[in-house]
């Protein structure tokens, strides 16, 4: 198989809108007020959830790239503290950080450089192809949830 065509659909596939929308979209004009709201029977709002995955998406890019790296505590360092924003900003700082990590785990994943199948070095055996997967994995899960919310809260617009 040509090394470019795996390349290609893994960066793809982290962030992919083919069978489904994808975060760019999801996060796209979701107003203040519904932010931090937890419809009955959801164990998440849309900050806790576009913060936890940010969190483990830096976490999985750091890991795959820096020896020197520490994953925070877990479970408790993978959640924000609170489930409301604490300003407009922080929301905007934390779409902006996770468009940023994505964009480079994909370059991680495009760099002919990167060994796809070699053990991290630092590591227990994982490989930057089983990381990229598992964030892709973890990506979608989180995505569908975060739109579930969305239409929870009605504030999902029709397509």
């Amino acid at each position: 198989m040509d090394d470019k065509i795996l390349r290609d659909q893994l960066a793809k596939s982290l962030n992919w809108g083919e069978a489904h929308v994808d975060w760019k979209t999801a996060l796209s004009r979701l107003p203040t007020k519904h932010r931090g709201a937890k419809p009955p029977g959801a164990p998440y709002s849309a900050w806790e959830l576009l913060e936890h995955a940010r969190i483990v998406q830096w976490d999985i890019l750091e890991f795959s790239r820096n020896p020197k790296h520490v994953s925070p505590d877990f479970p408790s360092g993978y959640w924000p503290r609170t489930p409301v924003p604490p300003n407009a900003a922080a929301w905007e700082k934390s779409v902006k950080a996770f468009d940023s990590d994505l964009r480079e785990m994909q370059k991680l994943v495009m760099d002919p450089r990167t060994d796809l199948a070699a053990p991290i070095p630092h590591g227990s055996g994982q490989t930057i192809l089983r990381e990229t997967l598992l964030l892709a994995d973890h990506n979608s899960y989180h995505l569908g949830q975060f739109v579930l919310l969305r239409r929870l809260v009605g504030a999902w617009r029709k397509e």
